[in-house]
């Protein structure tokens, strides 16, 4: 399994950001090759094989692999000791419906799966506080990612000492919206000069996500400097990454996960 590692400033070798690439790509499987999400219809047990591999990659156990069912929510939830204390239904219980995730725990890699959607990770190393956050046009638009910082604060972080980086995701050029999109963002209080423009030739509305995401970071308190934006494009790059605008929504989805090595 080929995984990118994704910079975030300020953080040594103890904290990893990856995120998985597709590997082998069958033209006819839109779930080839490596897929780590088991809610999009692939099947099971090669699911299963992908999480191994991974896990055998960063040298973990396989339920220290925690990643949620996700549903476009601003949910964000704590992964404690607690939650490894409970039975395996309880998990997927405290999972359903959570497009973020913290923890202060070491060896312990939370993750979020996303097929065009905009992957965060975040980091304050000072205060061993990881987390990682689900975020396409619903996510920006409700600033899960503002909902991530501020648990974050919660257990103890400094926004000060708080870095983020976000994954592959659709780029701007690709990410055409009707009018009704771009509406909720300028009534959400979205700068739309700042993270829209249109088509000369279509006339058409295309959001930058990522933009978007990194003015609702900066509203939260995190400093410009300390936030990446992708390299890539999901879209683009649908033999790479996944991307449901070109595979559909029944396709796999690109993991990306953050771990901390050291308390």
């Amino acid at each position: 399994m080929t995984l990118d590692e994704l910079t975030l400033k300020g953080c040594d070798k103890s904290i990893k950001v990856l995120q998985t690439q597709r590997g082998e790509v069958c033209t006819n499987d839109s779930y080839s090759q490596w897929n780590l999400c088991d809610y999009t219809g692939d099947d099971a047990l090669r699911v299963l094989d992908a999480r191994m591999q991974f896990c055998h990659q960063l040298d973990i156990e396989l339920d220290h692999l925690v990643m949620p069912r996700q549903s476009h929510t601003t949910n964000v939830a704590v992964i404690g000791q607690n939650f490894f204390d409970t039975s395996i239904d309880e998990q997927d219980s405290a999972l359903d419906d959570i497009d973020a995730l913290v923890t202060m725990l070491p060896r312990v890699c939370i993750g979020v799966n996303t097929a065009d959607c905009v992957p965060i990770a975040l980091a304050d190393p000072v205060h061993g506080i990881i987390a990682i956050a689900h975020a396409g046009w619903r996510g920006a638009m409700a600033k899960i990612a503002a909902k991530t910082v501020n648990t974050m604060l919660h257990l103890g972080a400094d926004v000060t000492c708080i870095s983020a980086t976000m994954g592959a995701s659709i780029c701007q050029e690709c990410f055409e919206v009707g009018d009704e999109v771009a509406q909720a963002f300028e009534q959400a209080g979205f700068d739309l000069a700042k993270i829209m423009h249109r088509n000369t030739i279509t006339g058409k509305a295309h959001i930058n996500l990522q933009e978007a995401n990194r003015q609702v970071l900066i509203s939260a308190g995190v400093s410009y400097g300390n936030i990446l934006l992708p390299e890539h494009c999901s879209r683009c790059e649908h033999n790479r990454y996944f991307s449901a605008r070109r595979l559909g929504i029944n396709s796999g989805r690109t993991f990306t996960g953050i771990i901390m090595h050291n308390a």
